[in-house]
């Protein structure tokens, strides 16, 4: 058991980090927002920042899985027919230069089935962990994020993936208003551009804003050392 040395407070408030009270929560890691051809690359995006984020989420979900930590991956994506899909999203999302549903050079943009809504290979869901499909920004509109895990005994969540300033920090107020304990890891998340990440951190970093606090991949694999292997 360990607590993360974090700001705005050592993580978690209560208790110690344990492997079955925390759950390492991996946010939209899909091919549209990392790989070429997507949503992300075809609004001009810069990939290589958002594809820096990598290797340090293999080191935690590996550092997790050794002390057997529930790894939860969200995936957004709507159906083919696009019935789920509301037309403010959809004209919001083209702001950028390319929309939802709409047809880029690895398929139709979040659309499940599609080549660019699944997650990258380099961190492939092992079998067991749960796969949570959204319509949303957050991970737990909708869904049945919060009865998987209450059910699982879980109080504690650890978010990595992008993007920080929207579906991260989506979630992590989404759980925040659910009574979870919400560390975000800052260098293994990533935003759209370096100024909307940095704000992002900023707000969960503050401690008026209450949503959570914030560490980095070393401090909290540090903690996570201490945790005994599965």
């Amino acid at each position: 058991m360990a607590q993360v040395e974090a700001d705005a407070y050592t993580f978690p408030h209560k208790g110690e980090m344990a492997s079955d009270n925390t759950a390492v929560v991996v946010i939209d890691m899909q091919v549209d927002f990392l790989g070429p051809g997507g949503w992300a690359d075809m609004a001009g995006v810069d990939l290589d920042r958002m594809r820096s984020i990598i290797p340090a989420q293999q080191r935690i979900l590996d550092a997790a899985r050794k002390a057997g930590m529930m790894v939860v991956y969200t995936r957004e994506g709507h159906r083919p027919s696009g019935r789920d899909l509301t037309s403010v999203k959809q004209f919001r999302s083209r702001l950028g230069g390319a929309g939802v549903g709409d047809r880029a050079p690895i398929g139709r943009i979040l659309t499940r089935g599609e080549p660019g809504w699944e997650i990258i290979p380099e961190l492939a869901p092992e079998p067991g962990d749960p796969i949570i499909d959204k319509v949303g920004s957050g991970c737990f509109y909708g869904t049945e994020t919060e009865h998987l895990l209450r059910r699982s005994g879980i109080d504690n969540l650890i978010f990595v993936g992008v993007t920080t300033e929207c579906c991260v920090h989506t979630s992590l107020r989404e759980a925040s208003d659910r009574g979870f304990d919400n560390l975000l890891v800052e260098d293994a998340c990533a935003a759209t551009t370096p100024e909307l990440q940095d704000a992002a951190v900023m707000i969960v970093r503050n401690p008026n804003t209450l949503f959570g606090t914030v560490s980095t991949v070393d401090r909290l694999l540090q903690s996570m050392s201490g945790l005994p292997p599965a």
